[in-house]
């Protein structure tokens, strides 16, 4: 018996040696720095560091369309060339030549643009359709999360509401074919931005175009020192807004070599900031900051600002004293988007002139027209048609194809797609308006707009005008169908 316990003791000695040895070896190996695997720095190891950087990827698909040529008709292409009694033909979604003359293929659907214009599609680069969308009413405003002046971490697409029925007035009124969404200004922050190809779907992703980078909305000046002086806390002064502006930006390149640190070299992650992830694509240059300023001091020091923190500011919006500073934005390689004839209606946008884009054209500044409005979008041709008259009053002549980059190739530049649309260049995206007469004219309207080579409005066609669903069964708001 005396053996037995002896044996059981030693057996259970042995266990508990044992398992003290293996916990030891456990927590030794916690102890050692991670193995050469985790430290991987290969590509593949990197990219599968990356969180994801677009997380609600496009869904877009073109509807179809039949290949087609105008004839004789006026062209603008969109890069400053005008081409009369020309001809265009576009296939398969892409344009395929423009010129004198052009080969159609046989069955092509042939158009006499006797006495019309054809041009590429306007593109908006500022608007807020969809997240103040008609009808405006409260329970649809959903463009500005004015709760603290940095909300980078919204996205406007999680606001867009795609049954707006402003998106086929776009279409139909404005010969509309692209535009960028923005939040509102409120924020010195305001979120990212999106770019959506104008076409009925039932969801954002259905309209969002495919691989443009994303946008981020600043604001400086009036707006977000009234909001939150009003509410007792900083910003309350433009001395205000730069400081909440850098203390950010100081944030946001502390996060960044964090995570850069960890994509390359493995190790803990650092704690995601969906704010921060939006800053640190634009310091990674991945996502283009447009910029809401009035007055030129204050886009100086913006410019200086970005400089400061190692980012670049794609755009100014509204910009109304730009042609102040047009030297200074050119040699910074910053756009102005602005409008023909908006100033007055508060301090900020007091020195505003009607050649301000015509000034900034001459100096050779990236610039365009912008609408930020629901009816203006319908007209932007006309507004650019304001334009024209002031500088020609002021005695600088810029030619009509010149100024519709104004409304096509300079806004795709800034929304990094122009390799892709903007201009009727043979390659890209048909999105093509043929206008029926001088497009510069008020009495002109889009006889008919395809995007992506699809017909989707003819003026000539009742059952080709778009309508919402939101509008279905209202014959007085246009469903004629």
């Amino acid at each position: 018996m005396t053996d037995r316990r002896t044996r059981l003791k030693g057996i259970r000695l042995s266990t508990a040696l044992a398992m003290g040895l293996a916990l030891a070896a456990c927590g030794a190996a916690n102890d050692r720095p991670e193995s050469a695997s985790s430290k991987d720095t290969s590509a593949t190891a990197v990219a599968a560091r990356r969180y994801a950087r677009d997380p609600y990827p496009s869904t877009y698909h073109a509807y179809p369309g039949v290949p087609t040529v105008v004839r004789n008709v006026t062209i603008f292409d969109g890069e400053g060339a005008r081409i009369d009694n020309g001809e265009a033909l576009f296939a398969d979604g892409k344009i395929v030549a423009v010129g004198q003359r052009v080969d159609a293929p046989a069955g092509a659907t042939v158009i006499d643009g006797t006495g019309r214009y054809l041009t590429p599609g306007i593109i908006d680069i500022h608007s807020h359709l969809g997240d103040y969308p008609s009808p405006a009413v409260r329970a649809n405003s959903d463009g500005n999360e004015a709760t603290s002046p940095v909300t980078a971490d919204v996205w406007a697409e999680h606001s867009v509401w795609p049954q707006d029925p402003g998106f086929g007035r776009a279409l139909a009124n404005g010969g509309v074919t692209t535009l960028q969404i923005l939040p509102g200004s409120a924020n010195l922050f305001g979120g990212r931005s999106v770019v959506l190809k104008n076409v009925y779907a039932r969801t954002t992703q259905g309209m969002k175009f495919p691989g443009a980078p994303y946008g981020l909305k600043m604001a400086c000046g009036e707006n977000p020192k009234r909001v939150y002086g009003a509410k007792g806390r900083e910003p309350s002064t433009r001395m205000g807004n730069i400081a909440v502006d850098r203390q950010t930006w100081a944030k946001a390149r502390a996060y960044d070599r964090k995570w850069t640190k960890y994509e390359k070299e493995g190790g803990d992650p650092p704690d995601r900031d969906i704010g921060m992830d939006t800053l640190r694509g634009v310091l990674d240059g991945e996502i283009l900051v447009h910029n809401h300023c009035y007055r030129a001091d204050e886009m100086a020091n913006v410019i200086d600002m970005a400089k400061e923190f190692g980012y670049h500011v794609t755009a100014f919006h509204h910009a109304v004293e730009a042609y102040k500073i047009a030297d200074l934005l050119k040699a910074n390689g910053v756009c102005a988007a602005v409008w023909a004839d908006w100033y007055g209606f508060k301090m900020e946008s007091f020195d505003g002139i009607g050649a301000n884009l015509a000034l900034l054209q001459n100096a050779g500044t990236c610039a365009m027209i912008h609408s930020d409005d629901e009816n203006g979008i319908q007209r932007l041709n006309q507004e650019v048609a304001k334009v024209l008259s002031s500088a020609r009053h002021a005695g600088i002549d810029i030619s009509d194809a010149t100024a519709w980059e104004w409304l096509s190739y300079n806004p795709a530049k800034a929304l990094g797609i122009a390799d892709r649309t903007g201009s009727l260049k043979p390659g890209k995206m048909a999105d093509v308006v043929l206008w029926n007469g001088y497009p510069f004219s008020v009495y002109t309207r889009p006889e008919k707009v395809w995007i992506d080579g699809a017909l989707l409005y003819d003026a000539n066609n009742p059952k080709l005008r778009p309508v919402s669903d939101f509008e279905l069964g209202l014959p007085g708001a246009g469903d004629v169908k």
